[in-house]
């Protein structure tokens, strides 16, 4: 079960649950926002047919700016050189639910974020004998001294 739905002048194929970066959104984290442009809906048995009356709802998962992206402008033999760097806004959603035809296709709740627990030894910085591992390090680290080189030792006796 998939859609074809157009947001912000690009098309995407989504499905329930899938998460999708998409043009950038006045809607804040944790909305709703739903989808009416759909273009195309894939039924039962693998048919394809216009989305005509489909919606599409989705959850604002976060909003960010995408990785940097290099422009560069050059134009050979006449020194001149040009760059500046633009990040583009998206919004990122997960598609929630499908519905069509009187039918719904609903994708499963996320599990709950578990937290993990941190002994209190470790949650202070402090662990039990930490300095002391450092010392020991260090000091395995350590290249001993050179001795006299055999060559000075044997000028030193000749004298």
């Amino acid at each position: 079960m998939y859609a074809v739905i157009r947001a912000g002048g690009k098309q995407y194929r989504v499905s329930p649950g899938d998460v999708v970066k998409i043009e950038k959104l006045p809607a804040g984290e944790g909305d709703t926002v739903e989808f009416n442009d759909v273009l195309a809906i894939s039924g039962d048995e693998g048919k394809i047919g216009p989305g005509q009356g489909a919606v599409v709802s989705a959850q604002v998962m976060e909003s960010g700016r995408a990785d940097k992206i290099l422009v560069f402008h050059f134009k050979r033999k006449k020194q001149y050189k040009k760059i500046y760097g633009h990040r583009q806004p998206f919004t990122a959603v997960r598609i929630t639910e499908i519905a069509f035809d009187g039918q719904k296709f609903s994708a499963p709740d996320l599990p709950a974020a578990k937290k993990k627990a941190k002994p209190a030894a470790e949650a202070s910085g402090h662990a039990a004998g930490e300095h002391g591992a450092k010392g020991k390090k260090a000091a395995a680290h350590k290249k001993p001294k050179a001795k006299a080189s055999a060559k000075k030792a044997a000028g030193k006796k000749k004298k």
